[in-house]
């Protein structure tokens, strides 16, 4: 992101109401984000909670369109990528990490209760990405948020990194993934 020069800043300051609403309503027609992060700081009726529905229905339906997919588990790593990519956005709309952990855990869940027979698939790259997504869950728990939330995610998590460890494909892992969220106390 480039810092606004001075000048730019002074030729700002010159142009009126009108040139100024023009100039930000061309910039948030151009970038679906900007118009986001704007409707969520300037609409009062735009709450944390309808961005997190939003979002979620947005993931749910990424997921939807890969089952429509021939090669069903390349089109769930692709949905479960671009569902991770969603929980960013979501977070760099609100600047809310609970918000992205929350999407990430539902993308997660989501993940478990409707494609796990694909966990047992020739081809091991959607296993792989939902692990690697689970190992990296705790470590995002455990740096972003309160030490009293870490006990609201830990049966969760603990649910999905057993799941996970069942499978046999857990041994061929080239990465640690934890048996449990570790609380330090």
């Amino acid at each position: 992101m480039p810092v606004p020069a001075p000048e730019f800043k002074k030729a700002l300051k010159r142009l009126g109401e009108a040139e100024k609403e023009a100039l930000l309503l061309r910039a948030v027609r151009r970038d679906a984000e900007l118009y986001e992060t704007f409707r969520f700081e300037l609409l009062a009726d735009v709450s944390l909670a309808q961005i997190q529905e939003e979002t979620s229905d947005r993931i749910h339906e990424l997921f939807n369109l890969a089952v429509s997919g021939r090669l069903l588990n390349r089109s769930l790593v692709k949905a479960l990528r671009a569902s991770v990519q969603e929980a960013a956005r979501a977070r760099r709309i609100t600047k809310s990490k609970q918000l992205e952990i929350d999407l990430l855990a539902y993308t997660l869940r989501l993940c478990l209760d409707h494609y796990s027979g694909q966990f047992d698939s020739v081809y091991d790259g959607f296993y792989k990405a939902v692990a690697r997504l689970a190992a990296r869950l705790p470590a995002l728990i455990l740096k972003h948020l309160h030490e009293d939330l870490w006990v609201e995610y830990k049966p969760d998590l603990d649910d999905v990194l057993k799941d996970l460890h069942r499978r046999k494909k857990s041994a061929n892992l080239t990465f640690e993934l934890p048996r449990e969220l570790t609380i330090l106390q």
